[in-house]
């Protein structure tokens, strides 16, 4: 099981943040995303344009399942992974801790705007822009990130370096699952 799991729509940051924590409490750190994408054989973005994204959503619900029983440091999870029942039940059975990273749309928008990789890998799910369905995704998903998060901490309000301290520090002061922590930011 993971030592944390880290869950936030796209361009919250968790790819930087695991790695970062992966670093500072010396393990590995997994990204969900990437391990799908090696799997499948092309990025999430193409998976959906060719095959849809129910077979995307079932693919990644494998993924999590196995790295859930398989990652013995940090988690990086995909944004959308909270949108299916049996993943949240997953998550909070086998992933806590768990910590929801957000972030403004805001920021969300220009991260995502200044990321090359944003057109190749990060499909677009209403159809539209990806930069387009930030407010309305991010709005429907917030419900779902509470539901199983155990802390959550804005990715826009501190550099990677400030985030990754506070998160050992909230590890260190005895991380409780179940009991929601909020960084005052």
């Amino acid at each position: 099981m993971p030592v944390i799991t880290l869950v936030g729509y796209r361009g919250t940051g968790k790819s930087t943040v695991a790695a970062a924590l992966a670093a500072r409490l010396g393990c590995e750190w997994v990204d969900a995303d990437v391990v799908l994408e090696e799997r499948v054989g092309t990025s999430i973005a193409a998976l959906v344009r060719e095959r849809g994204e129910t077979t995307f959503r079932d693919e990644e619900s494998t993924i999590l399942a196995e790295l859930l029983a398989s990652c013995a440091g940090v988690l990086a999870t995909g944004g959308g992974v909270v949108l299916r029942p049996l993943n949240r039940e997953r998550l909070r059975a086998h992933g806590r801790p768990i910590l929801w990273l957000t972030a403004s749309c805001a920021v969300i928008r220009r991260r995502l705007a200044a990321d090359p990789h944003t057109a190749s890998r990060r499909p677009a799910l209403a159809g539209a822009d990806p930069l387009d369905e930030i407010d309305t995704t991010v709005a429907h998903r917030a419900p779902l990130y509470r539901e199983v998060a155990d802390a959550m901490i804005d990715t826009g309000a501190f550099e990677p370096a400030d985030v990754t301290g506070r998160i050992v520090e909230w590890l260190a002061s005895g991380a409780v699952p179940g009991r929601l922590w909020e960084d005052a930011c």
